[in-house]
């Protein structure tokens, strides 16, 4: 169950990745992250409504609070990170965000044996190859890599609270609500504080409505990786959901292969398979 769980995070993160990607070429990268928080945040209250979730509210939601002030945070500094470039460097070096689930699950006394150790080492190298890291000619500034370490401890954390955010499926519900409307709040106070510097809210011409399926599909896609992977965690041990979960940027590469029609390089292409085998030893460990 845990592995299962954990590749279905990799793969909805890795399309919701993919999805924001291509929406934040159309606007701004804060405009993204509310409108997409804002429609899964009004889903999942449904969702909390229809199944009582209400009834499961504690002391542990504030890990959920604590998720949704860390996770803006992480995405404005991962996206001002590839901003500053090379992307080729900054993707991969994001995937560092795995040490902070794979640390907490060492402190707490899990213990890989030594196939599954294997596995780790394989995957978490087939991740940062299948980022495509440029070899040479890539200059770095600083305040990249600065930004792209915030952003990789932001991620990282986020995982660690959210599995501690609930213990039922009713109370994950909750759990990702929570999250989601701490999200909007935070992202929507940045916005605002850009807006007010002279920063366009609105792409021209608005906000096309056409738009808001895609929207939808990456605040969705990203809540359901969040629970799925939270599942994952509770199952079984967390250095394995973690590591697994962390493949996501094989699922974009491999998505921008199939819909935009992207050269994968033969590192990335490498990457892609150290990982599979990564997983396959993580699997059968």
């Amino acid at each position: 169950m845990t592995a299962l769980f954990a590749l279905a995070t990799s793969l909805l993160w890795g399309l919701a990745d993919f999805g924001g990607g291509l929406l934040t070429r159309r606007a701004p990268a804060l405009t993204v992250v509310v409108v997409s928080q804002s429609i899964a945040a009004v889903v999942l209250g449904a969702v909390v409504v229809a199944t009582g979730g209400w009834s499961e509210a504690g002391p542990r939601l504030w890990f959920a609070v604590a998720a949704g002030l860390v996770g803006p945070v992480a995405l404005l500094s991962f996206y001002k990170a590839l901003a500053l470039g090379p992307m080729g460097v900054v993707s991969p070096l994001a995937t560092l965000s795995v040490a902070v689930p794979v640390s907490v699950g060492l402190f707490l006394g899990e213990r890989p044996g030594w196939t599954q150790a294997a596995g780790i080492a394989v995957a978490v190298v087939g991740v940062v190859l299948a980022g495509g890291p440029q070899l040479r000619g890539a200059a770095v500034q600083r305040r990249a890599v600065l930004l792209t370490l915030v952003a990789a401890l932001g991620f990282g954390t986020v995982f660690v609270l959210i599995t501690e955010a609930s213990t039922t499926v009713t109370g994950l519900f909750l759990a990702l609500f929570v999250q989601r409307v701490t999200n909007v709040l935070t992202g929507g106070a940045a916005l605002y504080a850009t807006v007010r510097r002279g920063a366009p809210a609105l792409p021209e011409g608005g906000l096309p409505w056409n738009a808001l399926p895609a929207y939808a599909f990456v605040g969705l896609a990203d809540v359901a990786a969040n629970g799925t992977y939270a599942i994952a965690a509770q199952h079984g041990p967390v250095t394995v959901a973690a590591v697994l979960a962390s493949l996501y940027p094989v699922v974009t590469s491999l998505a921008a292969r199939g819909f935009l029609r992207e050269r994968l390089r033969a590192i990335q292409a490498a990457g892609a398979g150290l990982a599979l085998v990564g997983t396959l030893l993580l699997a059968t460990g």
